[in-house]
């Protein structure tokens, strides 16, 4: 009996000692890459970045950006305020100087006092508690086709006044305030120039010179404008006073100069300033900050100009020669306050369309 338990004892050993050998668990987790962080940012649908400058960001913190462009900038506000507590991004840009406001007075943004600030012009900061921080700046100018006044020798308009003259009837595309960002920056620009409630006379006399009213920028300037990257018939359209890069960069075949030029005479013009914040409620703060830096960063201020055709607010970043070159900057801009712009907006924009939609 005690050898067969022996005999036993001894097979047994030789079975385990012939297994197998149990499979090696997983490696320390220090040595797993760990999985890339993943940022949201909300924006207007204009907004374009480069793949470098991307990828920058992503190497360094080990993220992936991705980007829900979400309509116009007003559009993009109300999507925002809808999903107030429960956002859809971890980063809110594009919202501008006109519905800034009505963003700080939602609550949607929380405060970053961002180290970068610093570096950017006291006149770009209109939020003191730091809830939107400026990134960018543009003019909303007329711009017009050389071309057409040319041909004609007839004299580009040089004021808002000229527009509702003869000589300019049936020539001007104008985009919608209601639905788009550059209408109604335009619109404000007639506030400040003409008063309230003058600025609706202004627009019963550019009616009567055969305005055209269209739903947004990509309408006005790329179907009813007249310059190279438009075919239609209208030789003066509201845009930006960095259009004319815009023709020269695009062009397919690059012209000697812009084809088109921007009017950016005292009074013509309203400056744009565009701000990011953090979205409150986001569970991703420490790398919504690190976005905010990187936006105010040169790298991605120097990318700003060719991506998007406006300026950056840092000094110290640098615009590509072609940029230099072509690029008009109004002396005086028209200049109506954050606060008066929140206190009217809704009000101006009803008035306009009881007056010009009716």
């Amino acid at each position: 009996m005690i050898r067969a338990l022996l005999a036993a004892s001894i097979l047994m050993g030789m079975l385990t000692g012939c297994a197998p050998a149990p499979a090696a668990g997983p490696p320390p987790a220090a040595t797993i890459p760990p999985f890339p962080s993943i940022l949201t940012v909300m924006t207007h649908d204009s907004f374009s970045i480069s793949a470098a400058v991307l990828a920058e960001f992503e190497r360094t913190h080990n993220a992936k950006v991705q980007f829900v462009k979400a309509g116009d900038a007003g559009t993009m506000l109300n999507k925002a305020i809808l999903a107030k507590g429960n956002p859809l991004a971890d980063v809110l840009y594009g919202v501008d100087n006109t519905y800034l406001s009505r963003a700080l007075r939602e609550g949607i943004l929380e405060s970053y006092d961002s180290p970068l600030l610093a570096d950017v012009p006291e006149e770009m900061r209109l939020d003191p508690e730091n809830r939107a921080l400026p990134i960018d700046y543009g003019d909303v100018c007329l711009n017009y086709d050389k071309a057409y006044f040319a041909e004609r020798r007839l004299a580009p308009p040089n004021s808002l006044d000229d527009l509702a003259q003869p000589e300019y009837k049936g020539l001007l595309v104008v985009e919608d305030p209601s639905t788009s960002s550059t209408g109604l920056a335009f619109l404000i620009a007639t506030v400040g120039v003409f008063g309230d409630p003058g600025y609706l006379g202004y627009w019963e006399a550019l009616l009567a010179n055969d305005v055209l009213i269209v739903s947004g920028w990509e309408t006005a300037y790329n179907t009813e404008f007249s310059g190279s990257s438009g075919r239609g018939p209208r030789p003066v359209v509201v845009s930006y006073g960095s259009s004319p890069v815009f023709e020269m960069v695009y062009a397919a075949t690059p012209p000697s100069e812009p084809p088109t030029a921007a009017v950016v005479d005292s009074d013509t013009c309203f400056r744009q300033i565009e701000f990011a914040g953090i979205l409150v409620g986001t569970a991703n703060r420490p790398l919504a900050e690190a976005w905010i830096d990187f936006m105010l960063s040169p790298t991605f201020q120097q990318d700003l100009p060719l991506q998007m055709y406006v300026f950056p607010v840092h000094p110290a970043a640098q615009l590509d020669p072609i940029f230099q070159k072509y690029y008009a900057v109004p002396d005086e801009p028209v200049s109506v306050s954050p606060q008066e712009i929140d206190a009217n907006r809704e009000a101006w924009i009803k008035a306009w369309r009881e007056v010009v939609l009716r």
